[in-house]
């Protein structure tokens, strides 16, 4: 059985985590790390990656933006394989991610939805075909409560679609004013907030006389955690590195 660190144990992704893992034989939850360290888990919680006393056999990442540069250098300190699913990373840790990769199994996405990951590959099949003759914009919704906007996974989409284009796109988040001429190198970038809306993404094609939509709709934030847990699976058998769904989905 792997024992594992939780971090952000007692926030919204870190209780459904706490489900899931209690029902798979092979996983179980030694600590946690979170702000709230007072808050009833059945598992010690620290308040910081360094107090961790416990064996650990791997991180699971679902906290905030700014804890994850200490948890990287932790990990790294203590050989701990890392599966990061924080939203809304700056660069600065993005490349810490790389760096601590070279040292130990690191796991990221900005989004561990395995759908998500199928349609990125759906987008960059189509992309270039359409990118000379259809505008491309992004509208993504989440509730309220939601820090980050646009989302990681909006950016993620945008990323990958740029990817494949010969020509790249620049990027507008939100249009306002009176003389926008939106040009075909803009890709627009929306954020909708309200409600419970776990999250949806949708890729707009709009070109002449003709729409293509691609969405993804997330009804419960299960399948965000369950793609963490395959993602730890997978990581438990990895060397040093850095991965991704892409290298899952394999």
């Amino acid at each position: 059985m792997k024992k594992i660190l939780l971090s952000g144990s007692n926030g919204r992704m870190g209780k459904v985590l706490q489900q899931l893992i209690a029902q798979d034989p092979e996983l179980v939850i030694v600590a946690g790390i979170d702000r709230h360290p007072e808050t009833a888990s059945g598992f010690p919680v620290y308040q910081q990656p360094e107090e961790v006393k416990e064996e650990i056999d791997l991180v699971i990442d679902f906290s905030h933006y700014s804890v994850v540069p200490d948890l990287l250098n932790v990990c790294v300190e203590r050989g701990w394989p890392i599966v990061v699913a924080t939203t809304g990373l700056p660069k600065e840790t993005n490349a810490m991610l790389a760096i601590a990769a070279k040292v130990i199994p690191v796991f990221y996405s900005a989004n561990m939805s395995l759908g998500i990951n199928v349609l990125i590959k759906a987008l960059q099949a189509i992309s270039p075909a359409l990118a000379a003759d259809f505008d491309i914009e992004i509208i993504e919704k989440h509730h309220n409560q939601k820090k980050d906007a646009p989302s990681g996974t909006a950016l993620l989409l945008a990323d990958k679609i740029n990817e494949v284009l010969p020509e790249k796109k620049t990027y507008v988040y939100g249009r306002s004013g009176t003389e926008n001429e939106n040009p075909k190198n803009e890709l627009g970038i929306h954020a909708v907030r309200g409600g419970t809306i776990p999250g949806e993404h949708t890729v707009l094609y709009a070109g002449p006389d003709e729409i293509i939509e691609l969405t993804h709709t997330a009804l419960s934030r299960d399948i965000f955690a369950n793609g963490a847990l395959k993602a730890a699976n997978f990581l438990l058998k990895q060397p040093a590195g850095l991965y991704s769904m892409a290298d899952l989905l394999k």
